[in-house]
C-alpha cells in the first residue's frame, strides 16, 4: 500500500494535503485506493497548471499567419490538387495486407446524452437490426481481415466508468466473432478536477478525489502506458487508424486514406486527418488551417476559437475560405506517437474548461451538487500533435460516406440523422451496384436500408456482388 506519510509530504509541498483530511477514518481498502489516486498524480507539475489554468484563463492566441490548409480533394482529377487514387490505393493496400494497420477506437463516453445507461459502444444504432456502435465496428474489423487476408488488431481506449461495461459486453456477445487475442482494452487517463477560485483539488467523497478523463489527447499516453504499442511494434504494426466510438459511417481501414499518408510525397507518414466540407461558418467542428506562412504546419482550429472574421471569409467564387473541417479521423504512425511520449518537448498543451463538478464540502463533511460552473477540468486534444508532424496531409471525404455521429437523443447529430444518413448512404452503393432505389419527391430514400460491413466494405466491393436484389420496395425495412 502506498505509505500515506509520504503521500501527505508530497502533497504538503504542493499545497494539496486537504486531500487527505479524512484519511485516518477510511477503511484500509479506502485509504489504500485514495492514496493509489494520489500516488498517480504527477503532483509535481500541479503548481504550474494551476497557475496557468486555473488563476489566469490561458485562453487561445491565434497565431498571426493562419491560412485554410491545402487537402487532397475527394475527386482525384479535381485542377485544385490531382493525385494518383491508383497509386494510393495500391500503397494502403500493401500496407493492410502485410498487417501493418491497427485499428483505435476512443470510447470511453456513455450513452447519457443519448437516454442510454452504458458505455455509448454499445448503443443499438444500426438501422433496421438496431445492432451496437461496436459490433458495426467489429463487422468491419472482420470483413478487412478477410479480405486482405491478415490480421487487423484492434485497441480500444475506454475509461475507469465504462471499463467493466464495455468488456463485459464483447464477453456476451463473444467478441463478434474476433479473435480476442486481437482485441486490446485500456482505460484512458484522468485528471484531478481543480476549484476554480482556490486552485485546490476537489474530493467527491472522503475517500476519493475529484477527477475526470483527460481528453482524447490523452489516447496517445495511454498507448504507450497500456503496453499497447509495445504491442503493436511485436505485430509489425506501423500505423494505427484513429477515430471516435460515435460515428457508425466511419471507413475504419480506408486503403486510399492509409496508402496517402504512408506514401503521398507531401505527408511524412506521421499523422494525416480527413475533413468534410463545412455547411456553415459556424459549424461546429475543427478547422484545419496551416499556422507559418508558407511552409508552414497543418494544425487545427477549433470552431469557438476560430475569429469569425476568419471563418466568415470566401473566396472569388463566395465559397468558404476555411472550408475543411475536422471529424475526428486520423491515421497515426506508431514511431510518431512513440516520439511525442518520449520527447518532454512535444508534450501536448491541456486545454481549460470550467463545468459543475460535484464536491464534498470539507468545512462541513457534506457533498455538495453546484448549480454554477465551480471547477476546472483539464484535457488534451489529439488534433494538437498534428503541427508535430513534419508534413501532415488532410484528406476529403463525403459527409454522407463518413460521417453520421451519434451525439444527441435529438436533433442534429442523434440517431434519427445518423440513421438517415447510414439508409442514405446504402441507397448510393446499391444504386451504384444498379438495385433502383424507391426516392421521394425530396430526394430521400423512401426506405430503411441497412448495408452490413460483412456484405461490402464500399461501394466497389458491393458492385462486385452477383446476389444483390434488382430493386428495392417503396416503404420497406431491408437489411442485406
Amino acid at each position: 500500500m502506498p505509505d500515506l506519510d509520504a503521500a501527505r509530504r508530497r502533497l504538503e509541498a504542493v499545497g494539496q494535503d486537504h486531500v487527505l483530511k479524512y484519511a485516518d477514518e477510511l477503511t484500509d481498502s479506502g485509504r489504500a485506493a485514495l492514496l493509489a489516486q494520489v500516488d498517480a498524480l504527477d503532483l509535481e507539475a500541479l503548481p504550474g497548471l494551476i497557475d496557468k489554468y486555473v488563476h489566469s484563463d490561458a485562453h487561445f492566441e491565434v497565431p498571426d499567419e493562419v491560412e485554410p490548409a491545402p487537402y487532397y480533394p475527394r475527386d482525384p482529377a479535381s485542377p485544385v490538387k490531382p493525385w494518383d487514387a491508383g497509386a494510393a490505393r495500391k500503397a494502403g493496400d500493401e500496407l493492410i495486407a502485410a498487417g501493418k494497420v491497427a485499428c483505435f477506437t476512443v470510447a470511453g463516453g456513455q450513452g447519457t446524452r443519448l437516454g442510454y445507461n452504458g458505455p455509448k459502444g454499445c448503443y443499438p444504432t444500426s438501422c433496421v437490426t438496431e445492432k451496437s456502435l461496436f459490433e458495426l465496428f467489429a463487422e468491419q474489423v472482420l470483413a478487412t481481415a478477410r479480405t486482405y487476408d491478415t490480421i487487423v488488431p484492434w485497441y480500444i481506449m475506454t475509461s475507469p466508468l465504462n471499463h467493466e461495461g464495455t468488456v463485459g459486453f464483447f464477453e456476451e456477445h463473444d467478441f463478434f466473432g474476433l479473435d480476442r487475442e486481437n482485441v486490446a482494452f485500456f482505460q484512458q487517463g484522468v485528471m484531478p478536477s481543480i476549484d476554480e477560485h482556490t486552485g485546490k483539488l476537489l474530493l467527491a467523497d472522503r475517500g476519493v478525489l475529484a477527477t475526470n478523463p483527460d481528453g482524447h489527447g490523452g489516447a496517445l499516453l495511454a498507448l504507450f502506458k497500456s503496453g499497447a504499442i509495445d504491442d503493436m511494434k511485436s505485430r509489425g504494426v506501423e500505423h494505427v487508424s484513429y477515430f471516435q466510438v460515435d460515428n457508425p459511417n466511419v471507413r475504419i481501414v480506408d486503403p486510399v486514406f492509409l496508402g496517402l499518408h504512408a506514401a503521398a510525397e507531401d505527408s511524412s507518414g506521421e499523422m494525416s486527418s480527413k475533413m468534410v466540407a463545412k455547411v456553415a461558418a459556424t459549424e461546429k467542428v475543427g478547422n484545419f488551417t496551416r499556422v507559418g506562412g508558407d511552409g508552414g504546419r497543418t494544425a487545427v482550429i477549433e470552431y469557438s476559437d476560430l475569429p469569425a472574421e476568419l471563418a466568415k471569409q470566401t473566396d472569388a467564387s463566395g465559397n468558404l475560405r476555411f472550408i475543411a473541417g475536422s471529424i475526428a479521423i486520423h491515421a497515426i504512425g506508431v514511431a510518431f506517437v512513440d516520439r511525442i511520449i518520449n520527447d518532454p518537448s512535444m508534450a501536448l498543451p491541456f486545454h481549460r474548461a470550467i463545468k459543475k463538478v460535484p464536491y464534498l464540502d470539507l468545512s462541513t463533511g457534506s457533498p455538495v451538487a453546484p448549480t454554477e460552473p465551480n471547477a476546472v477540468k483539464l484535457e488534451k486534444f489529439i488534433f494538437d500533435a498534428i503541427p508535430m508532424a513534419e508534413k501532415s496531409i488532410v484528406f476529403e471525404t463525403d459527409r454522407v460516406e463518413e460521417f453520421a455521429p451519434v451525439k444527441n437523443a435529438e436533433g442534429t447529430d442523434s440517431i434519427v440523422t445518423s440513421k438517415q444518413l447510414q439508409s442514405e448512404r446504402a441507397a448510393r452503393w446499391l444504386e451504384g451496384a444498379g438495385v433502383s432505389v424507391p426516392r421521394k419527391p425530396d430526394g430521400t430514400v423512401d426506405a430503411v436500408i441497412e448495408l452490413s460491413p460483412l456484405t461490402a466494405l464500399s461501394a466497389e466491393q458491393l458492385r462486385e456482388r452477383s446476389d444483390l436484389p434488382e430493386k428495392i420496395a417503396a416503404g420497406a425495412s431491408v437489411t442485406l
